[in-house]
């Protein structure tokens, strides 16, 4: 296995591999992340242990999007060559997706959970850091999962508090990014996984900038056509019966944002792929 260093523009290159990817199989795309924010959420409501479950199935779901983009590529070329008559028919592509992420959760499970205790225990030591800014009033509110009473939020202390533990997860987020799908498709032990992660992102930092720069655009002018298709709505539906035009208006922006947040997962894939390559 090697890093490829990639020229920046990559960046904008992965998303636009990434949205065309997620339009080969929307509702596929949108129901895996429905899946896996339904079981984060449900885990998410336990007691104590709730605030850092989730963590623990970072890699699950950060694998599961990959082999499933993946799928949906792989699909993509095998309709090309089934065109080209170089190729036999396509395979059920939606229900292959499935398949297969059931099938590396299966297989990777062990190290999956290596990687996600050892997220969990980072996020655990993020929390704990913030009581040096705020004396914990920030680590008791996220243990309790309530929030604190308004006169704290306000305060100063506990917003640099939230802000820190933020930033402290942002390089998390890095030694996640690739580490489930190097340890799937190179065989790289847990540890070294994380470590060959970090290294990728840094040492090809413009290029995943300019991605995560392209994904907010993305993301905002979707958002943005959603609130003024669903301000139209509204006011249309005002003439008439106004509580049915606000409940499409809040089903059209929820529909929007479940939308966005796959489309993102459908990229991954791609940013894994053109940064690492077989020995």
């Amino acid at each position: 296995m090697k890093l490829n260093l990639v020229p920046a523009r990559t960046g904008v290159e992965w998303v636009r591999l990434g949205l065309r990817n997620f339009w080969r199989q929307p509702l596929a795309f949108v129901s895996l992340f429905m899946l896996f924010m339904a079981l984060i959420s449900t885990i998410s409501q336990l007691p104590v242990i709730g605030r850092f479950l989730p963590f623990v199935l970072l890699p699950f779901s950060t694998l599961g999007f990959m082999v499933a983009a993946s799928v949906a590529d792989a699909s993509a070329n095998d309709k090309a060559a089934a065109d080209d008559g170089t190729a036999g028919p396509r395979r059920p592509t939606g229900a292959l997706m499935f398949l297969s992420v059931a099938q590396a959760m299966r297989a990777e499970w062990r190290s999956l959970a290596v990687l996600g205790v050892i997220s969990a225990v980072y996020c655990l030591l993020t929390v704990f850091v913030t009581a040096v800014v705020d004396g914990g009033q920030f680590m008791r509110s996220y243990f309790a999962g309530e929030a604190p009473a308004k006169e704290v939020m306000e305060s100063s202390r506990f917003q640099v508090a939230n802000l820190l533990q933020m930033c402290l997860t942002l390089p998390l987020i890095a030694a996640i990014w690739h580490a489930p799908a190097l340890v799937h498709w190179h065989r790289v032990e847990p540890v070294k996984s994380i470590f060959f992660s970090l290294v990728a992102m840094f040492r090809n930092f413009g290029a995943y900038a300019l991605y995560w720069l392209a994904w907010c655009g993305v993301l905002l002018l979707g958002l943005l056509a959603a609130a003024l298709v669903g301000t139209i709505v509204i006011g249309v539906g005002s003439l008439g019966s106004g509580s049915g035009a606000m409940t499409a208006g809040n089903l059209l922006m929820l529909g929007t944002v479940l939308t966005l947040a796959a489309m993102t997962q459908a990229s991954n894939w791609f940013t894994f792929r053109d940064t690492f390559y077989p020995d």
